[in-house]
């Protein structure tokens, strides 16, 4: 139809992006053990393992292949699914993708790889596709196993601006509240308007209007709700139930570590010569 927003199903794909932020939330609430880690620990490891793997040279991709043994592990003994990870970020993978598209073009050096002359280019577009996936692995582990709330408070314990903070977790939690605004309004408009295919143009002005109010009104709720129950930009709160234990500190040094390893050994090499 012309003059109209063509969008097949505006509201499937809505109540998906609820779902799929309601189903990270149930990932964080679980009884697992790695939910229960320290949050600070958990931002510290995953900071150190990003730090780590961006810092290999671009040719050396099989030292960022040895970096994959950190997401792995976790994902298989914390319960994780590597396809709802995948289908989670599929939007950000294919930009992570394409920062060394160009590379095999730019470089011809020839270069050995795995017994193969390959484009110099080629193997730094591998470097920096594998250094991405990584690190978005990583991520996706971080936010699956800790809820917003415990990742402010690892950031206040970093002594990061509170405002800041609670710039994050404002902007988190009023997206589910856009999103749900933005279900309401767009079924009232499907109600009033049968058979018609997305949202017509001429008033596309009027329901921008409504949602930029009706959001605010209910952001403006949710923190009156918050304030009442004793928030703080410090989240004093969250330390009667988040706690250091031993465990916390062991996996820490554990995995910093097996990073400085990966880092300074090629474990690939190492594995290889065994198998000689």
């Amino acid at each position: 139809m012309r003059g109209t927003m063509k969008n097949k199903s505006p509201m499937s794909k809505i109540s998906s992006a609820i779902t799929e932020i309601q189903r990270i939330e149930d990932l964080q609430k679980r009884d697992q053990w790695l939910n229960r880690i320290h949050p600070l620990v958990k931002l510290a490891c995953t900071c150190f393992y990003i730090v780590c793997l961006v810092s290999f040279h671009p040719y050396d991709i099989q030292g960022v292949l040895s970096m994959g043994l950190y997401p792995l592990i976790l994902f298989m003994a914390g319960d994780l699914s590597i396809t709802d990870c995948l289908r989670r970020v599929r939007i950000v993978l294919p930009l992570v993708c394409l920062i060394g598209l160009f590379n095999p073009i730019f470089d011809r050096t020839p270069m050995l790889l795995f017994g193969f002359v390959v484009r110099a280019g080629f193997v730094s577009m591998l470097t920096l596709i594998l250094k991405g996936v990584f690190a978005v692995l990583s991520s996706y582990i971080l936010i699956a196993s800790t809820s917003i709330e415990n990742l402010c408070y690892a950031m206040s314990l970093l002594h990061l601006p509170g405002i800041l903070i609670t710039e994050i977790l404002l902007i988190y939690r009023y997206v589910g509240l856009l999103l749900s605004e933005t279900e309401r309004i767009t079924q009232a408009y499907s109600l009033r308007a049968p058979g018609q295919k997305g949202v017509h143009f001429k008033v596309w002005g009027s329901l921008a209007g409504q949602l930029l109010l009706r959001s605010m009104d209910r952001a403006n709720d949710v923190f009156d709700s918050m304030s009442l129950r004793g928030y703080s930009s410090d989240f004093r709160y969250i330390k009667q139930y988040v706690r250091w234990r031993p465990s916390d500190i062991i996996y820490l040094a554990l995995w910093c570590a097996v990073f400085l390893f990966l880092r300074n050994f090629p474990l690939l090499l190492l594995v290889g010569s065994l198998f000689i």
